[in-house]
């Protein structure tokens, strides 16, 4: 029988019970004590077993088929919407055994898939789709061109100006009075004061010095910028009266290209080591050694949109190493590291360009000590006083310009670089940028017009993470154990 017919089945005895082995197959009901009603609802196999009054059995095998006039109207109507969705696209329809099998050429991807919901759905509308009906898709794809290049142009600007002013004065005494001591607001450097005798003065190296006076000695381990010493008084200051400037600029213009939709990086900087504690052996500590990476940083996805512009999830970041603020392990000194860092999403046209930060960073640290009561006292308090005053503005501006380019035609003239000095001639009179002439063994084959879907969805899968010597490419990736013990081993970073 077919899906969507109705069979009679007569028997001899009037019959007691019905069985069907499969109910989504086929529907059997009594219409009269001696006849049986069969009603086709879907293709497939079961069984049918009747019961007559007096104990007989009867076994059959029912086979239901596609209906033709369905199967059909089902092509009709799924050839219709295809017509209409995906004009001038050759697309084939067939239908066997309840499963639709599409055929022919389509555009692109969405195409493909398009016609594969089409059809699906064109399936589940006329009632066939069983466990063992599906759609089958067997069409080729045009062959797409390939992906747009994007060119970042990037320009770091980092200017860093700091001034710092410092005042304050330490007072000795080496015996005048019969008397050995000093004064200092202790933010700056005393001198060291110990008892002695004789009244010489003595120098030392630029960085330090000393005086013995008649009842002591001092030693100067800061001299500042004025140092004074009165023999016949025994007396001495040293004075701290500096200002300092300091500017600090940084210029990188990188550019990269990535293609649309992957993942470029680009770092001018280097990598530092430090130590790490990992545990003990023996009794003593294993460290091991490794290497941070720091300086100028810039990580950029691009996406062309259906709008034509281009969207950018890009990432720039400057850091520096920072020895002020470092730690000191196991007698290795590891620096800090300031950074500055942006990680944002924008979107914009071919050649437009936009600004990320004026990343603006004004610090002041004033530091004013005095000793209580005598440094309150007008003019003679200035001299049991001290300040140190520090200012720094920082200020960082990236800008972004992104650009689709397209590379240098094949045959092209190069662009020449500038050499400063020429090499040497090679050892070789055979020209070193061989092969020049193209053959069969080093073209590639013509782009085939198609290809099947499989094979194009398969050539834009993600490609395998780069991953060089030491570690895939992360900060901190590379890493040797030392020796704290004495013997010491070098390790030198990959690059």
């Amino acid at each position: 029988m077919t899906v969507g017919k109705a069979v009679l089945v007569d028997t001899a005895q009037p019959v007691q019970r019905v069985a069907v082995g499969v109910g989504d197959i086929v529907e059997a009901m009594a219409v009269s004590p001696t006849e049986i009603m069969l009603s086709g609802k879907a293709p497939g196999e079961t069984s049918l077993i009747i019961w007559d009054i007096r104990g007989g059995r009867q076994f059959f095998n029912v086979t239901v088929r596609a209906s033709n006039l369905m199967t059909g109207d089902t092509l009709d109507g799924i050839r219709r919407e295809l017509r209409t969705e995906l004009p001038n696209q050759n697309i084939k329809v067939t239908i066997d055994n309840g499963s639709i099998f599409l055929r022919g050429t389509v555009k692109d991807l969405t195409s493909s898939e398009r016609a594969e919901k089409i059809a699906a759905a064109g399936l589940s509308a006329s009632g066939t789709a069983t466990s063992t009906g599906k759609v089958v898709n067997l069409l080729s794809v045009e062959v797409p061109t390939s992906d747009p290049q994007i060119l970042l142009k990037v320009r770091f600007e980092s200017v860093d100006r700091n001034k710092e002013q410092q005042m304050g004065i330490n007072l000795f005494n080496l015996g005048l009075a019969n008397a050995i001591g000093g004064v200092t607001t202790g933010q700056f450097t005393p001198p060291l004061i110990a008892g002695g005798s004789g009244a010489t003065a003595t120098s030392g190296s630029s960085s330090s010095g000393g005086f013995s006076g008649g009842s002591g000695t001092t030693q100067i381990s800061n001299e500042g910028n004025i140092v004074a010493f009165f023999p016949g008084l025994n007396v001495g200051a040293v004075l701290t009266a500096m200002e300092i400037k300091g500017v600090s600029q940084t210029l990188a213009q990188p550019n990269l290209m990535a293609a649309n939709g992957k993942e470029a990086s680009f770092l001018a900087g280097g990598e530092f080591p430090y130590a790490t504690v990992s545990g003990s052996s023996n009794g003593l500590a294993q460290v091991n050694i490794q290497f941070k990476e720091y300086g100028i940083r810039l990580n950029f996805i691009p996406t062309i949109t259906p709008r034509n512009t281009i969207r950018l999830q890009v990432a720039p970041e400057v850091s520096a190493l920072d020895y002020s603020n470092g730690v000191e392990l196991s007698g290795f000194q590891v620096p800090g590291i300031s950074s500055r860092r942006v990680n944002t999403e924008v979107e914009l046209q071919d050649g437009q360009s936009f600004m990320i930060g004026g990343l603006l960073d004004n610090t002041i640290t004033d530091t004013f000590q005095k000793i209580p009561f005598i440094g309150d006292i007008p003019i003679l308090g200035k001299l049991f006083q001290s300040e140190s005053k520090t200012k720094n503005n920082t200020e960082l501006v990236v800008i972004v310009t992104p650009e689709i380019v397209a590379p240098i035609p094949a045959g092209a003239p190069l662009p020449e670089l500038h050499q400063p000095d020429k090499y040497l001639p090679p050892n070789s009179n055979i020209p070193m940028h061989q092969p020049d002439a193209k053959s069969a063994e080093n073209t590639l084959p013509p782009t085939p017009p198609t290809i099947p879907v499989e094979t194009l969805i398969r050539s834009m899968q993600p490609e395998k993470t780069l991953v060089i010597e030491g570690g895939s490419v992360q900060f901190g990736s590379s890493s040797a154990p030392i020796n704290p013990g004495g013997n010491t081993s070098t390790t030198t970073p990959t690059q």
